[in-house]
Protein backbone atom coordinates (compact mmCIF):
# COMPACT_ATOMS: atom_id res chain seq x y z
CA UNK A 1 0.00 0.00 0.00
CA UNK A 2 1.38 3.45 -1.15
CA UNK A 3 2.63 6.18 1.78
CA UNK A 4 -0.25 8.31 0.53
CA UNK A 5 -3.13 5.87 1.66
CA UNK A 6 -1.40 5.24 5.32
CA UNK A 7 0.31 8.69 5.99
CA UNK A 8 -1.29 11.88 4.08
CA UNK A 9 -5.14 10.21 3.33
CA UNK A 10 -6.11 9.93 6.99
CA UNK A 11 -4.51 12.93 8.00
CA UNK A 12 -6.18 14.93 5.25
CA UNK A 13 -9.52 12.98 5.95
CA UNK A 14 -9.87 14.49 9.41
CA UNK A 15 -8.73 17.52 8.69
CA UNK A 16 -12.11 17.92 6.50
CA UNK A 17 -13.96 16.02 8.53
CA UNK A 18 -12.87 18.82 11.44
CA UNK A 19 -12.91 21.98 8.74
CA UNK A 20 -16.50 20.69 7.38
CA UNK A 21 -17.64 20.32 11.09
CA UNK A 22 -16.48 23.55 12.67
CA UNK A 23 -17.34 25.40 9.20
CA UNK A 24 -21.16 24.05 9.52
CA UNK A 25 -21.56 24.97 13.38
CA UNK A 26 -19.84 28.41 12.93
CA UNK A 27 -22.41 29.73 10.44
CA UNK A 28 -25.13 29.77 13.13
CA UNK A 29 -22.79 31.74 15.35
CA UNK A 30 -22.33 34.20 12.67
CA UNK A 31 -25.68 34.57 11.82
CA UNK A 32 -26.14 35.53 15.73
CA UNK A 33 -23.25 37.50 15.57
CA UNK A 34 -21.85 35.48 18.50
CA UNK A 35 -18.67 34.69 16.86
CA UNK A 36 -16.58 35.60 20.14
CA UNK A 37 -18.74 32.43 21.42
CA UNK A 38 -16.69 29.84 19.74
CA UNK A 39 -13.53 31.41 20.91
CA UNK A 40 -15.27 31.49 24.47
CA UNK A 41 -16.15 27.61 24.08
CA UNK A 42 -13.14 26.70 22.35
CA UNK A 43 -10.83 27.87 25.48
CA UNK A 44 -12.98 27.06 28.16
CA UNK A 45 -13.66 23.08 26.94
CA UNK A 46 -9.81 22.81 27.97
CA UNK A 47 -10.07 21.89 31.49
CA UNK A 48 -12.91 19.59 30.82
CA UNK A 49 -10.82 17.71 28.38
CA UNK A 50 -7.85 17.31 30.60
CA UNK A 51 -10.28 16.50 33.36
CA UNK A 52 -11.84 13.27 31.32
CA UNK A 53 -8.15 12.52 30.74
CA UNK A 54 -7.00 12.51 33.77
CA UNK A 55 -10.06 10.22 34.71
CA UNK A 56 -9.99 7.83 32.49
CA UNK A 57 -6.27 7.63 32.23
CA UNK A 58 -5.70 8.07 29.08
CA UNK A 59 -6.97 9.33 25.72
CA UNK A 60 -10.49 8.02 26.20
CA UNK A 61 -12.42 10.19 23.72
CA UNK A 62 -16.45 9.54 25.58
CA UNK A 63 -14.57 10.59 28.90
CA UNK A 64 -13.13 13.75 27.36
CA UNK A 65 -16.07 14.83 25.45
CA UNK A 66 -18.12 14.24 28.89
CA UNK A 67 -15.78 16.49 30.50
CA UNK A 68 -16.09 18.82 27.79
CA UNK A 69 -19.42 19.23 27.68
CA UNK A 70 -19.65 19.64 31.45
CA UNK A 71 -17.17 22.56 31.08
CA UNK A 72 -19.20 24.38 28.24
CA UNK A 73 -21.66 24.31 30.20
CA UNK A 74 -20.15 25.45 33.14
CA UNK A 75 -18.70 27.95 31.05
CA UNK A 76 -22.44 29.30 29.34
CA UNK A 77 -23.90 29.75 33.14
CA UNK A 78 -20.52 31.52 33.97
CA UNK A 79 -21.13 33.99 31.40
CA UNK A 80 -24.59 34.65 32.46
CA UNK A 81 -24.13 34.88 36.02
CA UNK A 82 -21.01 37.36 35.11
CA UNK A 83 -23.47 39.35 32.74
CA UNK A 84 -26.39 39.62 35.39
CA UNK A 85 -24.47 40.29 38.37
CA UNK A 86 -21.19 42.46 36.60
CA UNK A 87 -24.09 44.48 34.43
CA UNK A 88 -21.55 44.38 31.84
CA UNK A 89 -21.83 43.28 27.37
CA UNK A 90 -21.65 39.82 26.64
CA UNK A 91 -18.06 39.78 24.86
CA UNK A 92 -16.72 41.04 28.17
CA UNK A 93 -18.29 38.45 30.13
CA UNK A 94 -17.11 35.83 27.11
CA UNK A 95 -13.59 36.84 27.33
CA UNK A 96 -13.22 37.26 31.74
CA UNK A 97 -14.72 33.02 31.57
CA UNK A 98 -12.99 31.76 28.75
CA UNK A 99 -9.44 33.65 29.92
CA UNK A 100 -9.98 31.77 33.76
CA UNK A 101 -10.84 28.73 32.62
CA UNK A 102 -8.14 28.34 30.14
CA UNK A 103 -5.97 29.42 32.52
CA UNK A 104 -7.23 26.92 34.72
CA UNK A 105 -6.68 24.05 31.77
CA UNK A 106 -3.47 25.34 31.50
CA UNK A 107 -2.71 24.60 34.73
CA UNK A 108 -4.06 21.34 35.06
CA UNK A 109 -2.03 20.18 31.92
CA UNK A 110 1.03 20.93 33.98
CA UNK A 111 -0.11 19.35 36.67
CA UNK A 112 -0.97 16.27 35.29
CA UNK A 113 2.59 16.44 32.84
CA UNK A 114 3.97 16.66 36.81
CA UNK A 115 2.14 13.54 37.83
CA UNK A 116 3.60 11.24 34.81
CA UNK A 117 0.34 11.41 33.33
CA UNK A 118 0.94 11.04 29.15
CA UNK A 119 -0.94 13.99 27.90
CA UNK A 120 1.18 16.01 25.52
CA UNK A 121 0.45 19.60 26.02
CA UNK A 122 1.22 20.77 22.04
CA UNK A 123 -1.12 18.04 21.21
CA UNK A 124 -4.24 19.55 23.15
CA UNK A 125 -2.80 23.32 21.93
CA UNK A 126 -1.97 23.01 18.39
CA UNK A 127 -2.94 19.09 17.46
CA UNK A 128 -0.84 16.66 15.89
CA UNK A 129 -2.82 16.24 12.42
CA UNK A 130 0.52 14.46 11.00
CA UNK A 131 0.71 11.48 13.63
CA UNK A 132 -2.91 10.38 12.52
CA UNK A 133 -1.92 7.36 10.44
CA UNK A 134 -3.47 4.56 8.80
CA UNK A 135 -1.23 1.42 9.40
CA UNK A 136 -3.26 -1.14 7.72
CA UNK A 137 -4.89 0.66 4.61
CA UNK A 138 -7.27 -0.19 3.38
CA UNK A 139 -8.80 -1.99 6.12
CA UNK A 140 -12.08 0.23 7.12
CA UNK A 141 -12.10 -0.80 10.79
CA UNK A 142 -8.60 0.34 11.17
CA UNK A 143 -9.54 3.75 10.71
CA UNK A 144 -7.39 5.81 13.54
CA UNK A 145 -9.98 6.81 16.38
CA UNK A 146 -9.94 10.54 15.80
CA UNK A 147 -11.07 9.96 12.49
CA UNK A 148 -14.19 7.71 13.48
CA UNK A 149 -14.95 10.50 16.06
CA UNK A 150 -14.97 13.40 13.57
CA UNK A 151 -17.53 11.70 11.49
CA UNK A 152 -19.70 10.48 13.85
CA UNK A 153 -20.04 13.81 15.71
CA UNK A 154 -19.92 15.27 11.59
CA UNK A 155 -22.62 13.32 11.00
CA UNK A 156 -25.05 13.81 14.34
CA UNK A 157 -24.68 17.64 14.04
CA UNK A 158 -25.33 17.15 10.19
CA UNK A 159 -28.71 15.23 11.19
CA UNK A 160 -29.19 18.01 13.65
CA UNK A 161 -29.23 20.47 11.35
CA UNK A 162 -31.59 19.02 8.67
CA UNK A 163 -33.99 17.59 11.44
CA UNK A 164 -34.38 21.04 13.11
CA UNK A 165 -33.99 23.32 9.85
CA UNK A 166 -37.04 25.23 10.66
CA UNK A 167 -36.31 25.95 14.34
CA UNK A 168 -32.70 26.91 13.91
CA UNK A 169 -33.70 29.29 11.35
CA UNK A 170 -35.82 31.09 13.30
CA UNK A 171 -33.88 30.95 16.05
CA UNK A 172 -30.76 32.49 14.08
CA UNK A 173 -32.60 35.35 12.51
CA UNK A 174 -35.71 36.24 15.02
CA UNK A 175 -35.24 34.39 18.54
CA UNK A 176 -38.33 36.70 19.52
CA UNK A 177 -40.83 35.11 16.95
CA UNK A 178 -39.55 31.90 17.17
CA UNK A 179 -40.13 32.28 20.76
CA UNK A 180 -43.96 33.32 19.92
CA UNK A 181 -44.40 30.03 17.61
CA UNK A 182 -43.95 28.18 20.61
CA UNK A 183 -40.27 27.32 19.97
CA UNK A 184 -37.99 27.68 22.40
CA UNK A 185 -34.78 29.62 21.06
CA UNK A 186 -33.12 28.90 24.35
CA UNK A 187 -32.86 25.64 24.10
CA UNK A 188 -31.18 25.52 20.19
CA UNK A 189 -28.85 28.25 21.39
CA UNK A 190 -27.89 25.32 24.36
CA UNK A 191 -27.57 22.35 21.53
CA UNK A 192 -25.34 25.09 19.11
CA UNK A 193 -23.33 25.31 22.58
CA UNK A 194 -23.12 21.55 22.95
CA UNK A 195 -22.42 20.63 19.64
CA UNK A 196 -19.44 23.11 19.71
CA UNK A 197 -18.45 22.20 22.46
CA UNK A 198 -18.59 18.52 20.67
CA UNK A 199 -16.66 20.10 18.12
CA UNK A 200 -13.98 21.17 19.88
CA UNK A 201 -13.34 17.85 21.66
CA UNK A 202 -13.35 15.93 18.35
CA UNK A 203 -10.78 18.39 16.65
CA UNK A 204 -8.41 18.86 19.24
CA UNK A 205 -6.56 16.00 18.30
CA UNK A 206 -6.32 17.18 14.84
CA UNK A 207 -5.80 20.49 15.15
CA UNK A 208 -5.70 21.61 18.91
CA UNK A 209 -8.13 23.34 21.00
CA UNK A 210 -6.75 27.09 19.54
CA UNK A 211 -6.35 26.49 16.20
CA UNK A 212 -10.01 25.33 16.15
CA UNK A 213 -11.51 28.82 16.10
CA UNK A 214 -9.99 29.98 13.02
CA UNK A 215 -11.55 26.57 11.73
CA UNK A 216 -15.13 27.90 13.46
CA UNK A 217 -15.12 31.69 12.36
CA UNK A 218 -13.26 32.04 9.32
CA UNK A 219 -14.97 29.85 6.67
CA UNK A 220 -18.41 30.56 7.41
CA UNK A 221 -16.96 34.87 7.65
CA UNK A 222 -15.65 34.03 3.91
CA UNK A 223 -19.17 32.82 2.58
CA UNK A 224 -21.04 35.30 4.55
CA UNK A 225 -18.87 38.27 2.24
CA UNK A 226 -19.67 36.25 -0.72
CA UNK A 227 -23.44 35.29 -0.38
CA UNK A 228 -26.20 36.41 1.55
CA UNK A 229 -28.51 33.16 0.57
CA UNK A 230 -29.07 31.07 3.73
CA UNK A 231 -28.36 27.78 2.10
CA UNK A 232 -25.99 28.61 -0.10
CA UNK A 233 -23.96 30.13 3.10
CA UNK A 234 -23.88 27.22 4.84
CA UNK A 235 -22.70 25.24 1.62
CA UNK A 236 -20.04 27.27 0.65
CA UNK A 237 -18.40 27.61 4.18
CA UNK A 238 -18.40 23.88 4.13
CA UNK A 239 -16.53 23.87 0.77
CA UNK A 240 -14.54 26.84 2.05
CA UNK A 241 -13.55 24.53 4.84
CA UNK A 242 -12.61 21.66 3.45
CA UNK A 243 -10.82 23.41 0.85
CA UNK A 244 -8.32 24.97 3.21
CA UNK A 245 -7.80 22.16 5.16
CA UNK A 246 -6.45 20.42 2.07
CA UNK A 247 -4.77 23.74 0.96
CA UNK A 248 -3.13 24.43 4.50
CA UNK A 249 -2.25 20.39 4.30
CA UNK A 250 -0.44 20.41 0.65
CA UNK A 251 1.24 23.75 1.89
CA UNK A 252 2.80 22.45 5.35
CA UNK A 253 4.49 19.71 3.49
CA UNK A 254 5.44 20.83 0.37
CA UNK A 255 6.19 24.27 0.50
CA UNK A 256 9.41 23.95 2.35
CA UNK A 257 10.65 21.39 -0.10
CA UNK A 258 10.11 23.98 -2.93
CA UNK A 259 12.02 26.33 -1.33
CA UNK A 260 14.45 23.60 -0.52
CA UNK A 261 14.41 23.13 2.81
CA UNK A 262 14.85 19.87 4.72
CA UNK A 263 12.02 20.32 6.82
CA UNK A 264 7.77 20.75 7.12
CA UNK A 265 5.11 23.50 8.64
CA UNK A 266 2.67 22.70 11.29
CA UNK A 267 -0.34 21.47 9.33
CA UNK A 268 -3.21 22.76 11.63
CA UNK A 269 -1.38 26.49 11.59
CA UNK A 270 -0.95 26.24 7.82
CA UNK A 271 -4.57 25.31 7.68
CA UNK A 272 -5.44 28.50 9.94
CA UNK A 273 -3.25 31.03 7.71
CA UNK A 274 -5.03 29.65 4.45
CA UNK A 275 -8.92 30.02 6.40
CA UNK A 276 -7.35 33.71 6.96
CA UNK A 277 -6.39 34.52 3.98
CA UNK A 278 -9.75 33.07 2.28
CA UNK A 279 -11.51 36.06 4.46
CA UNK A 280 -9.32 38.39 3.68
CA UNK A 281 -9.65 37.13 -0.41
CA UNK A 282 -13.75 37.86 0.53
CA UNK A 283 -13.37 41.14 2.30
CA UNK A 284 -10.78 42.41 -0.42
CA UNK A 285 -13.27 41.27 -3.64
CA UNK A 286 -16.67 39.33 -1.86
CA UNK A 287 -19.59 40.61 -3.70
CA UNK A 288 -20.87 41.65 -0.12
CA UNK A 289 -17.77 43.56 1.53
CA UNK A 290 -19.97 46.61 0.83
CA UNK A 291 -23.19 45.28 2.07
CA UNK A 292 -23.91 46.30 5.98
CA UNK A 293 -27.39 44.62 5.99
CA UNK A 294 -28.53 41.99 8.89
CA UNK A 295 -29.19 38.63 8.78
CA UNK A 296 -32.53 39.29 8.58
CA UNK A 297 -31.73 40.24 4.77
CA UNK A 298 -31.36 36.57 4.24
CA UNK A 299 -34.63 35.10 5.97
CA UNK A 300 -36.32 37.89 3.62
CA UNK A 301 -35.23 35.76 0.48
CA UNK A 302 -36.08 32.54 1.88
Amino acid sequence: MSLFWQVDFPALLAAGLASGLCALLGNFLVLRRESLLGDAIAHAVLPGIVGGFVLAGALAAPAMLAGALAAALVAAGAIHIVRRLGRIEPGAAMGAVFTVMFATGVFMLEQAAGRNLHIDADCVLYGQLEDILWLDAPDISALPREVWTLAGVFAVAVAAVLLLAKEVKLAVFDPAFAAALGFRPGLLHLGLVLFVAAAAIASFEAVGSILVIAMLICPPAAARLMTDDYRTQILLSIALGVGSAFAGYGLAGFAPAFFGAGWSLNAAGCIAAVSGLAVAAAALFGPRRFSFTGPAASLAKE
